[in-house]
């Protein structure tokens, strides 16, 4: 296939390399002009993804309208909070793009203000074009080191003969794809297990053992089930690689950004600071006040996503957080 990854963070870059030890004809696209000529000269994103090189054959692009003329698929891997403005750099070219069926995000986070879903944002600004998301527990250095992981890929407007195709193109050996027909629900998990991600970082940072954080999690994914369902989504995605599976990925791996924001956190930081010295986008942090307030909206009970609220934006102490969640009152699980 032709396929267009639009956003070059560590996850775009990523799954572009992916895309291209399967054969794709792949673009990379940039949002910033810099940033494009700094990959088509050396090759290296050594920003966000140092020590993978870039084949010649992924090629670097920055306007957008002359690469959808030829795309088959459309991948974006932007941040969500400027999801909007990326696709309406596209809606400019979608005019030309004849062969484009199908445009998947890879973006995990709701939009503040409007608490749209990434898949409902792009509808909102793709008009008559069909769109997906693809979702699980994948760190991006060892997609693009090649290394075994699986996801799910749900999608909304095309028949499933050709879902299951994409499906295909998409897999190989080292990333096996499911289909899924729940997107909600495999958004819904993409985006709040970087809200219990922090969370468990907090457990790391102040030392409260593996005890603490099994339950944590376990009490987490039971949030996530009952938050999901009461916005519409079907309980046993979150049993799912989209739910459980990005869930002890994001919430254990060393490598991830909310975890790790989460332990800093712990360790006595402040959000505010951490935030304003990251080079990476931590879309944990933007979720939760997304959430916390669609929470508030529906009347869903959400205390873990509550008392993560509270330590990023009313700075309460991590270590308060817990002593409210530990003395909630008691109840049959």
């Amino acid at each position: 296939m032709n396929i267009v990854v639009i956003g070059a963070g560590a996850w775009g870059t990523a799954f572009a390399l992916h895309l291209s030890r399967l054969g794709h004809t792949v673009t990379l696209a940039p949002r910033r002009f810099e940033q494009a000529l700094a990959l088509a000269s050396t090759r290296e994103n050594t920003d966000y993804l140092p020590g993978y090189v870039l084949p010649q054959s992924v090629q670097i692009a920055h306007e957008l309208s002359p690469v959808l003329m030829e795309a088959e698929l459309v991948v974006l891997a932007c941040p969500s909070q400027v999801l909007r403005e990326t696709c309406g750099r596209m809606a400019e070219g979608l005019a030309q793009a004849t062969q484009l069926r199908l445009v998947v995000s890879l973006v995990k986070g709701l939009e503040l203000g409007s608490h749209l879903r990434p898949t409902e944002v792009m509808a909102a600004l793709l008009p008559g074009r069909a769109v997906g998301c693809l979702s699980g527990p994948t760190n991006a250095a060892e997609v693009a080191a090649g290394k075994p992981c699986a996801m799910v890929l749900a999608a909304s407007g095309v028949d499933e003969a050709y879902l299951a195709t994409v499906q295909a193109a998409l897999s190989g050996p080292g990333l096996r794809v499911y289909r899924g027909d729940d997107v909600a629900g495999v958004e819904f998990g993409g985006c709040l297990k970087n809200v219990y991600a922090i969370a468990a970082g907090c457990c790391d940072g102040l030392r409260l053992g593996d005890n603490a954080k099994a339950a944590l999690l376990t009490r987490a994914l039971a949030e996530m089930v009952r938050v999901g369902a009461a916005l519409g989504a079907k309980a046993e995605t979150f049993y799912g690689l989209g739910g459980f599976g990005d869930l002890v990925a994001t919430c254990n791996g060393t490598w991830s950004r909310n975890r790790t924001f989460g332990q800093h956190l712990g360790e006595g930081q402040k959000a505010s600071t951490l935030i304003a010295a990251s080079k990476s986008v931590v879309e944990g942090y933007r979720t939760t006040e997304s959430f916390y307030g669609l929470c508030a909206e529906r009347g869903i009970d959400a205390p873990i996503l509550g008392e993560i609220y509270k330590i990023l934006y009313a700075a309460k102490p991590p270590s308060e957080a817990l002593a409210a969640l530990m003395g909630r009152e008691l109840k049959r699980e």
